[in-house]
Protein backbone atom coordinates (compact mmCIF):
# COMPACT_ATOMS: atom_id res chain seq x y z
CA UNK A 1 0.00 0.00 0.00
CA UNK A 2 1.56 3.23 -0.90
CA UNK A 3 0.76 6.99 0.59
CA UNK A 4 -1.00 7.97 -2.80
CA UNK A 5 -3.73 4.77 -2.58
CA UNK A 6 -3.88 4.92 1.25
CA UNK A 7 -7.03 5.56 2.88
CA UNK A 8 -8.08 9.33 3.71
CA UNK A 9 -7.46 11.09 6.55
CA UNK A 10 -10.25 10.47 8.95
CA UNK A 11 -12.71 7.93 10.97
CA UNK A 12 -14.37 6.37 7.87
CA UNK A 13 -10.68 5.79 6.19
CA UNK A 14 -9.32 4.43 9.09
CA UNK A 15 -11.95 2.19 9.89
CA UNK A 16 -12.17 0.78 6.33
CA UNK A 17 -8.53 0.37 5.75
CA UNK A 18 -7.22 -3.43 5.20
CA UNK A 19 -6.26 -4.97 8.71
CA UNK A 20 -2.97 -3.42 10.15
CA UNK A 21 0.85 -5.26 9.91
CA UNK A 22 3.79 -3.62 11.33
CA UNK A 23 6.62 -3.93 8.50
CA UNK A 24 10.01 -3.98 9.58
CA UNK A 25 10.73 -0.19 7.84
CA UNK A 26 14.18 0.56 6.48
CA UNK A 27 13.99 3.53 8.14
CA UNK A 28 13.73 1.65 11.47
CA UNK A 29 16.91 -0.53 10.61
CA UNK A 30 18.91 2.54 10.23
CA UNK A 31 17.10 3.97 13.44
CA UNK A 32 18.36 1.07 15.55
CA UNK A 33 21.83 0.83 14.28
CA UNK A 34 22.25 4.66 14.51
CA UNK A 35 20.42 6.63 17.24
CA UNK A 36 21.43 5.91 20.90
CA UNK A 37 20.54 3.37 23.38
CA UNK A 38 18.45 5.72 25.43
CA UNK A 39 15.68 5.94 22.64
CA UNK A 40 12.43 4.98 24.40
CA UNK A 41 9.41 5.47 22.54
CA UNK A 42 10.23 3.48 19.23
CA UNK A 43 11.08 0.47 21.26
CA UNK A 44 7.34 -0.24 21.61
CA UNK A 45 5.99 1.98 18.96
CA UNK A 46 7.94 0.93 15.91
CA UNK A 47 6.58 2.77 13.24
CA UNK A 48 8.08 5.18 10.09
CA UNK A 49 5.93 8.47 10.12
CA UNK A 50 5.45 9.96 6.95
CA UNK A 51 2.03 11.95 7.58
CA UNK A 52 -0.20 13.66 10.11
CA UNK A 53 -3.55 15.38 10.44
CA UNK A 54 -5.77 16.13 13.20
CA UNK A 55 -5.90 13.05 15.79
CA UNK A 56 -4.58 10.64 12.96
CA UNK A 57 -0.61 9.45 11.90
CA UNK A 58 0.06 7.58 9.06
CA UNK A 59 3.09 5.49 8.13
CA UNK A 60 5.33 4.34 5.72
CA UNK A 61 2.90 1.15 4.56
CA UNK A 62 0.34 4.14 4.29
CA UNK A 63 -1.89 2.85 7.55
CA UNK A 64 -3.23 4.86 9.71
CA UNK A 65 -3.45 5.23 13.24
CA UNK A 66 -5.32 7.23 15.73
CA UNK A 67 -2.77 8.83 18.21
CA UNK A 68 -3.49 8.64 21.63
CA UNK A 69 -0.26 9.65 22.77
CA UNK A 70 -0.21 13.07 21.04
CA UNK A 71 3.26 13.68 21.30
CA UNK A 72 3.05 13.16 25.55
CA UNK A 73 0.49 15.48 25.29
CA UNK A 74 2.18 18.23 23.10
CA UNK A 75 -0.37 18.29 20.19
CA UNK A 76 -3.48 19.91 21.72
CA UNK A 77 -4.72 20.69 18.34
CA UNK A 78 -3.55 17.22 16.92
CA UNK A 79 -1.22 17.13 13.85
CA UNK A 80 -0.80 19.89 11.57
CA UNK A 81 -4.04 21.89 12.74
CA UNK A 82 -5.13 24.77 9.83
CA UNK A 83 -4.20 27.35 13.25
CA UNK A 84 -0.75 26.51 13.40
CA UNK A 85 -0.10 25.95 10.34
CA UNK A 86 -1.13 29.48 9.22
CA UNK A 87 0.73 31.04 12.07
CA UNK A 88 3.73 29.30 11.15
CA UNK A 89 3.59 30.29 7.53
CA UNK A 90 2.55 34.17 8.96
CA UNK A 91 5.59 34.27 10.80
CA UNK A 92 8.02 33.22 7.83
CA UNK A 93 6.57 35.16 5.60
CA UNK A 94 6.13 38.26 8.28
CA UNK A 95 10.38 38.53 8.06
CA UNK A 96 10.57 38.84 11.65
CA UNK A 97 13.67 37.35 13.07
CA UNK A 98 13.17 33.69 14.20
CA UNK A 99 15.72 33.94 16.63
CA UNK A 100 16.14 36.57 19.47
CA UNK A 101 17.46 35.39 22.58
CA UNK A 102 15.43 37.42 25.14
CA UNK A 103 14.87 39.90 22.60
CA UNK A 104 10.76 41.08 22.43
CA UNK A 105 9.25 41.26 18.98
CA UNK A 106 5.32 41.79 17.96
CA UNK A 107 5.06 37.60 18.10
CA UNK A 108 6.10 37.32 21.87
CA UNK A 109 4.19 40.32 22.78
CA UNK A 110 1.08 38.77 21.61
CA UNK A 111 2.42 35.43 22.79
CA UNK A 112 2.54 36.88 27.09
CA UNK A 113 -0.32 38.73 26.35
CA UNK A 114 -2.52 35.31 25.31
CA UNK A 115 -1.16 33.87 28.05
CA UNK A 116 -1.70 36.12 30.79
CA UNK A 117 -5.31 36.45 29.62
CA UNK A 118 -6.02 32.52 30.13
CA UNK A 119 -4.59 32.84 33.45
CA UNK A 120 -6.67 33.16 36.60
CA UNK A 121 -6.72 36.81 36.83
CA UNK A 122 -5.93 37.45 40.60
CA UNK A 123 -2.72 35.11 39.85
CA UNK A 124 -2.37 36.86 36.25
CA UNK A 125 -2.11 40.58 37.70
CA UNK A 126 0.48 39.70 39.92
CA UNK A 127 2.93 37.94 37.74
CA UNK A 128 5.99 37.57 36.14
CA UNK A 129 7.56 35.41 33.39
CA UNK A 130 10.68 33.89 32.40
CA UNK A 131 11.15 32.20 29.49
CA UNK A 132 13.01 29.07 29.62
CA UNK A 133 14.84 26.44 27.17
CA UNK A 134 12.26 24.95 25.82
CA UNK A 135 11.68 22.03 27.65
CA UNK A 136 9.60 21.23 31.13
CA UNK A 137 12.70 19.95 32.54
CA UNK A 138 14.27 23.36 32.05
CA UNK A 139 11.13 25.18 33.46
CA UNK A 140 10.97 22.96 36.54
CA UNK A 141 15.07 24.18 37.18
CA UNK A 142 14.06 27.59 36.75
CA UNK A 143 11.75 27.44 39.24
CA UNK A 144 14.13 25.36 41.50
CA UNK A 145 16.24 28.38 41.37
CA UNK A 146 14.17 30.98 41.38
CA UNK A 147 12.99 29.76 44.87
CA UNK A 148 15.87 28.81 46.29
CA UNK A 149 17.45 32.32 44.94
CA UNK A 150 14.28 34.09 46.65
CA UNK A 151 14.07 31.98 50.06
CA UNK A 152 17.53 31.71 50.71
CA UNK A 153 17.28 28.43 51.24
CA UNK A 154 17.86 25.03 49.42
CA UNK A 155 16.29 22.08 50.32
CA UNK A 156 13.26 20.72 47.52
CA UNK A 157 10.80 18.75 48.55
CA UNK A 158 8.99 16.53 45.59
CA UNK A 159 6.96 13.49 45.53
CA UNK A 160 6.89 9.68 44.81
CA UNK A 161 5.78 9.11 41.41
CA UNK A 162 6.90 12.46 40.23
CA UNK A 163 8.57 13.38 36.91
CA UNK A 164 9.73 16.99 36.41
CA UNK A 165 12.29 15.69 33.38
CA UNK A 166 15.38 13.94 32.65
CA UNK A 167 18.10 17.16 33.71
CA UNK A 168 20.40 16.51 36.99
CA UNK A 169 18.64 18.70 38.92
CA UNK A 170 14.75 17.63 38.00
CA UNK A 171 15.91 13.68 38.58
CA UNK A 172 16.57 14.58 42.02
CA UNK A 173 12.91 14.68 42.57
CA UNK A 174 12.16 12.15 40.25
CA UNK A 175 10.13 9.38 41.99
CA UNK A 176 11.52 6.62 39.65
CA UNK A 177 14.02 4.94 41.01
CA UNK A 178 15.53 3.68 36.92
CA UNK A 179 17.14 6.86 35.45
CA UNK A 180 18.40 7.62 38.98
CA UNK A 181 20.14 4.71 39.78
CA UNK A 182 23.21 4.56 37.23
CA UNK A 183 23.57 8.69 38.44
CA UNK A 184 24.35 7.75 42.16
CA UNK A 185 20.74 9.01 42.92
CA UNK A 186 21.09 12.68 41.62
CA UNK A 187 21.70 15.91 43.42
CA UNK A 188 21.10 16.90 47.33
CA UNK A 189 19.29 18.52 49.32
CA UNK A 190 15.90 16.48 48.33
CA UNK A 191 12.93 15.20 50.59
CA UNK A 192 10.46 12.82 49.11
CA UNK A 193 7.31 12.58 50.24
CA UNK A 194 3.93 10.17 49.72
CA UNK A 195 1.85 11.39 46.85
CA UNK A 196 -1.88 10.71 47.66
CA UNK A 197 -2.20 7.68 45.39
CA UNK A 198 -5.46 5.97 46.28
CA UNK A 199 -5.34 3.28 44.55
CA UNK A 200 -2.67 1.85 46.33
CA UNK A 201 -2.49 4.45 49.28
CA UNK A 202 1.39 4.57 50.91
CA UNK A 203 -0.16 4.51 54.06
CA UNK A 204 -2.06 1.44 53.72
CA UNK A 205 -5.68 3.60 54.25
CA UNK A 206 -7.01 5.20 51.07
CA UNK A 207 -10.12 7.74 51.10
CA UNK A 208 -10.63 10.59 52.80
CA UNK A 209 -8.08 8.62 55.90
CA UNK A 210 -5.19 8.19 53.47
CA UNK A 211 -5.71 11.72 52.57
CA UNK A 212 -5.60 13.27 56.10
CA UNK A 213 -2.41 10.93 56.61
CA UNK A 214 -0.75 12.85 54.22
CA UNK A 215 -1.55 16.22 55.21
CA UNK A 216 -0.57 15.36 58.87
CA UNK A 217 2.78 14.01 57.60
CA UNK A 218 3.51 17.42 55.52
CA UNK A 219 2.60 19.40 59.04
CA UNK A 220 4.33 17.54 60.90
CA UNK A 221 7.81 17.60 59.02
CA UNK A 222 7.28 21.78 58.43
CA UNK A 223 5.94 22.08 62.45
CA UNK A 224 7.96 20.18 64.14
CA UNK A 225 11.56 21.61 65.25
CA UNK A 226 12.82 17.86 65.77
CA UNK A 227 11.41 16.62 61.57
CA UNK A 228 14.90 16.92 60.42
CA UNK A 229 14.00 18.60 57.82
CA UNK A 230 14.88 22.74 57.13
CA UNK A 231 12.30 24.52 55.93
CA UNK A 232 12.20 24.08 52.38
CA UNK A 233 12.90 26.59 49.92
CA UNK A 234 10.30 24.73 47.35
CA UNK A 235 7.01 22.22 47.27
CA UNK A 236 7.37 21.04 43.70
CA UNK A 237 4.15 18.81 42.59
CA UNK A 238 1.96 18.04 40.06
CA UNK A 239 -2.00 18.06 40.28
CA UNK A 240 -2.07 14.82 38.18
CA UNK A 241 0.95 13.12 37.92
CA UNK A 242 1.44 11.59 34.38
CA UNK A 243 4.11 9.40 33.54
CA UNK A 244 3.92 8.51 37.32
CA UNK A 245 0.81 6.48 36.01
CA UNK A 246 -2.44 9.44 35.49
CA UNK A 247 -2.33 9.94 39.45
CA UNK A 248 -4.49 12.73 40.06
CA UNK A 249 -4.17 14.40 43.73
CA UNK A 250 -7.41 14.53 45.65
CA UNK A 251 -8.61 18.25 45.72
CA UNK A 252 -8.67 18.68 49.44
CA UNK A 253 -4.83 17.06 49.50
CA UNK A 254 -4.27 20.00 47.48
CA UNK A 255 -6.12 22.74 49.37
CA UNK A 256 -4.22 21.32 52.37
CA UNK A 257 -0.94 21.47 50.68
CA UNK A 258 -1.42 24.78 49.80
CA UNK A 259 -2.63 26.19 53.18
CA UNK A 260 0.56 24.53 54.97
CA UNK A 261 2.76 25.94 52.03
CA UNK A 262 1.36 29.64 52.34
CA UNK A 263 1.65 28.74 56.45
CA UNK A 264 4.89 28.18 56.65
CA UNK A 265 6.25 30.61 53.69
CA UNK A 266 6.99 28.08 51.25
CA UNK A 267 6.80 28.51 47.55
CA UNK A 268 4.47 26.16 45.92
CA UNK A 269 5.63 25.40 42.08
CA UNK A 270 3.42 23.38 40.15
CA UNK A 271 4.31 21.56 37.37
CA UNK A 272 1.79 21.90 34.86
CA UNK A 273 3.48 20.64 31.48
CA UNK A 274 1.70 17.80 30.78
CA UNK A 275 -1.82 19.31 32.37
CA UNK A 276 -2.14 22.93 31.13
CA UNK A 277 -4.20 24.15 28.73
CA UNK A 278 -6.79 21.99 28.44
CA UNK A 279 -6.09 18.82 29.47
CA UNK A 280 -7.73 17.92 32.95
CA UNK A 281 -10.91 19.95 31.59
CA UNK A 282 -10.16 23.51 33.06
CA UNK A 283 -7.45 25.30 31.53
CA UNK A 284 -5.17 24.75 34.09
CA UNK A 285 -5.40 21.30 36.60
CA UNK A 286 -4.91 23.51 40.05
CA UNK A 287 -8.18 25.10 38.98
CA UNK A 288 -10.12 22.16 39.93
CA UNK A 289 -8.70 23.02 43.56
CA UNK A 290 -9.68 26.46 43.55
CA UNK A 291 -5.72 27.40 44.58
CA UNK A 292 -3.19 29.34 42.95
CA UNK A 293 0.66 28.50 42.85
CA UNK A 294 3.49 30.47 44.04
CA UNK A 295 5.19 29.22 40.46
CA UNK A 296 3.98 27.76 37.72
CA UNK A 297 5.80 26.08 35.15
CA UNK A 298 4.39 25.28 31.39
CA UNK A 299 5.43 23.22 28.50
CA UNK A 300 4.56 20.94 26.06
CA UNK A 301 0.94 21.98 24.77
CA UNK A 302 1.89 25.39 24.92
CA UNK A 303 4.10 25.97 22.11
CA UNK A 304 0.91 24.61 20.07
CA UNK A 305 3.08 21.43 19.06
CA UNK A 306 6.95 23.69 18.98
CA UNK A 307 9.29 23.34 21.80
CA UNK A 308 8.79 26.30 24.32
CA UNK A 309 8.68 26.51 28.16
CA UNK A 310 7.99 29.12 30.49
CA UNK A 311 7.56 29.61 34.46
CA UNK A 312 5.37 32.12 35.29
CA UNK A 313 5.33 33.49 39.35
CA UNK A 314 3.92 35.67 41.60
CA UNK A 315 6.14 39.01 41.39
CA UNK A 316 7.60 39.06 45.29
CA UNK A 317 9.67 36.19 44.27
CA UNK A 318 11.66 37.93 41.14
CA UNK A 319 14.77 39.21 43.22
CA UNK A 320 17.50 36.77 41.16
CA UNK A 321 19.68 38.54 39.15
CA UNK A 322 20.06 39.24 35.48
CA UNK A 323 20.79 36.13 33.86
CA UNK A 324 20.33 34.07 36.54
CA UNK A 325 18.72 31.71 34.58
CA UNK A 326 19.00 31.96 30.59
CA UNK A 327 19.05 29.70 27.74
CA UNK A 328 19.86 30.32 24.06
CA UNK A 329 16.56 29.05 22.53
CA UNK A 330 14.41 30.15 25.18
CA UNK A 331 13.69 33.31 22.07
CA UNK A 332 11.96 30.57 19.93
CA UNK A 333 9.41 33.08 17.61
CA UNK A 334 7.30 29.81 16.14
CA UNK A 335 6.60 28.49 18.94
CA UNK A 336 5.69 31.08 20.56
CA UNK A 337 3.45 32.06 16.90
CA UNK A 338 1.94 28.51 17.13
CA UNK A 339 1.58 28.80 21.20
CA UNK A 340 -0.88 31.54 20.71
CA UNK A 341 -2.35 29.90 17.58
CA UNK A 342 -3.55 27.18 20.03
CA UNK A 343 -4.34 29.25 23.14
CA UNK A 344 -6.81 31.14 21.23
CA UNK A 345 -8.25 28.02 19.80
CA UNK A 346 -8.55 26.52 22.67
CA UNK A 347 -10.47 29.26 24.59
CA UNK A 348 -12.58 30.06 21.86
CA UNK A 349 -13.69 26.83 21.54
CA UNK A 350 -13.58 26.08 24.98
CA UNK A 351 -11.38 22.92 24.24
CA UNK A 352 -10.97 22.37 28.18
CA UNK A 353 -14.57 21.76 28.57
CA UNK A 354 -14.66 19.47 25.28
CA UNK A 355 -11.92 17.50 27.26
CA UNK A 356 -14.18 17.48 30.19
CA UNK A 357 -17.23 15.89 28.49
CA UNK A 358 -14.99 13.28 25.83
CA UNK A 359 -12.81 12.30 28.64
CA UNK A 360 -16.05 11.34 30.86
CA UNK A 361 -17.79 9.32 27.34
CA UNK A 362 -14.17 7.34 27.50
CA UNK A 363 -13.73 6.46 31.18
CA UNK A 364 -17.74 5.76 31.06
CA UNK A 365 -16.47 3.58 27.91
CA UNK A 366 -13.59 2.20 29.93
CA UNK A 367 -15.34 1.08 33.24
CA UNK A 368 -17.88 -0.83 31.12
CA UNK A 369 -14.95 -3.08 30.31
CA UNK A 370 -13.56 -3.20 33.73
CA UNK A 371 -16.94 -4.72 34.71
CA UNK A 372 -16.02 -7.59 32.41
CA UNK A 373 -12.50 -7.23 33.11
CA UNK A 374 -10.94 -7.65 36.70
CA UNK A 375 -7.61 -7.08 35.04
CA UNK A 376 -8.51 -3.40 34.69
CA UNK A 377 -7.79 -2.49 38.14
CA UNK A 378 -8.22 1.29 38.17
CA UNK A 379 -10.05 3.51 36.06
CA UNK A 380 -9.04 7.55 36.47
CA UNK A 381 -7.78 10.50 35.51
CA UNK A 382 -9.83 13.86 34.45
CA UNK A 383 -10.37 14.97 31.06
CA UNK A 384 -8.55 13.62 28.23
CA UNK A 385 -5.36 12.15 30.78
CA UNK A 386 -6.65 8.73 31.86
CA UNK A 387 -5.12 5.86 32.85
CA UNK A 388 -6.07 2.37 33.21
CA UNK A 389 -3.98 0.60 35.66
CA UNK A 390 -3.52 -3.65 34.84
CA UNK A 391 -3.34 -6.18 37.51
CA UNK A 392 -2.61 -9.52 38.05
CA UNK A 393 -6.34 -10.52 39.23
CA UNK A 394 -4.72 -13.94 40.24
CA UNK A 395 -3.11 -12.71 42.69
CA UNK A 396 -4.26 -11.76 46.35
CA UNK A 397 -4.96 -7.71 46.93
CA UNK A 398 -3.41 -5.25 49.58
CA UNK A 399 -5.12 -4.18 52.37
CA UNK A 400 -6.64 -1.63 50.46
CA UNK A 401 -7.71 -4.16 47.64
CA UNK A 402 -5.21 -3.47 45.18
CA UNK A 403 -3.86 -6.70 43.16
CA UNK A 404 -0.16 -6.46 42.15
CA UNK A 405 0.74 -4.67 39.26
CA UNK A 406 1.11 -6.23 35.52
CA UNK A 407 3.69 -5.03 33.46
CA UNK A 408 3.45 -7.72 31.31
CA UNK A 409 0.23 -7.80 30.32
CA UNK A 410 0.25 -3.90 29.94
CA UNK A 411 2.71 -4.02 27.20
CA UNK A 412 1.31 -7.13 25.49
CA UNK A 413 -1.96 -4.98 25.47
CA UNK A 414 -0.37 -1.80 23.99
CA UNK A 415 1.31 -4.12 21.06
CA UNK A 416 -2.43 -5.70 20.64
CA UNK A 417 -3.75 -2.09 20.30
CA UNK A 418 -0.76 -0.89 18.01
CA UNK A 419 -1.46 -3.98 15.95
CA UNK A 420 -5.48 -2.57 15.62
CA UNK A 421 -4.13 1.25 14.68
CA UNK A 422 -4.52 2.81 18.54
CA UNK A 423 -1.35 4.66 20.08
CA UNK A 424 -1.11 4.38 23.73
CA UNK A 425 2.09 4.67 25.65
CA UNK A 426 2.13 2.94 29.35
CA UNK A 427 3.46 4.44 32.49
CA UNK A 428 2.96 4.02 36.38
CA UNK A 429 5.15 1.53 38.74
CA UNK A 430 5.97 -1.26 36.20
CA UNK A 431 4.69 0.61 33.02
CA UNK A 432 1.75 -1.18 34.42
CA UNK A 433 -1.21 2.12 33.01
CA UNK A 434 -2.03 2.36 29.93
CA UNK A 435 -2.21 6.04 29.46
CA UNK A 436 -4.70 7.84 27.01
CA UNK A 437 -3.83 11.48 26.00
CA UNK A 438 -5.57 12.30 22.70
CA UNK A 439 -5.61 15.40 20.83
CA UNK A 440 -8.11 17.53 22.51
CA UNK A 441 -10.22 17.52 19.34
CA UNK A 442 -10.92 14.40 19.76
CA UNK A 443 -14.98 13.60 18.84
CA UNK A 444 -17.42 11.18 20.08
CA UNK A 445 -17.23 9.19 17.39
CA UNK A 446 -13.45 8.38 17.88
CA UNK A 447 -13.48 8.25 21.49
CA UNK A 448 -16.04 5.17 20.73
CA UNK A 449 -13.74 3.80 18.29
CA UNK A 450 -11.08 4.27 20.45
CA UNK A 451 -12.71 1.94 23.29
CA UNK A 452 -13.67 -0.62 20.70
CA UNK A 453 -10.44 -1.20 19.65
CA UNK A 454 -9.34 -0.98 23.11
CA UNK A 455 -11.83 -3.98 24.37
CA UNK A 456 -10.73 -5.91 20.94
CA UNK A 457 -7.02 -5.51 22.37
CA UNK A 458 -7.64 -6.63 25.75
CA UNK A 459 -9.22 -9.58 24.83
CA UNK A 460 -6.33 -10.88 22.57
CA UNK A 461 -3.95 -10.11 24.70
CA UNK A 462 -5.48 -11.93 27.62
CA UNK A 463 -6.37 -14.93 25.24
CA UNK A 464 -2.91 -14.81 24.31
CA UNK A 465 -1.41 -14.80 28.12
CA UNK A 466 -3.86 -17.70 28.51
CA UNK A 467 -2.54 -19.49 24.97
CA UNK A 468 1.00 -18.88 26.85
CA UNK A 469 1.48 -17.61 23.45
CA UNK A 470 5.66 -15.15 23.01
CA UNK A 471 5.29 -12.40 20.88
CA UNK A 472 7.83 -12.47 18.00
CA UNK A 473 8.11 -9.02 17.20
CA UNK A 474 7.31 -7.43 13.65
CA UNK A 475 5.07 -9.00 11.48
CA UNK A 476 6.98 -10.28 8.17
CA UNK A 477 5.69 -8.45 5.00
Amino acid sequence: MTATLAAPFGLDGFRSQPPIRLRDDPMLRRQEARESNARSYPRRIPLALTEARGIYLRDSAGQLFIDCLAGAGTLALGHNHPDVVAAIRATLDSGLPLHTLDLTTPVKDAFVEELFAALPPAFARDARIQFCGPTGADGIEAAMKLARTATGRRTIVGFSGGYHGMTQGTLAIMGNLGPKRPLGGGTGDVHMLPYPYDFRCPFGLGGEAGVDAGLALIDQLLSDPESGIVTPAAVVVEVVQGEGGVVPAPVRWLQGLRRLTRAHGVPLVIDEVQTGLGRTGRLFAFEHAGIEPDVLVLSKAIGGSLPLSVAVYRSELDCWAPGAHAGTFRGNQLAMATGTATLRRIRADRLDEHAAAMGARLTGHLRAIQADHPCLGDVRGPGLMIGVEIVDEHRPPSRTGARPADGELARSLQRHCLERGVILELGGRHGAVVRFLPPLIVDAAEIDEIADRFRTALRAALAERASGAVPTGLAAE
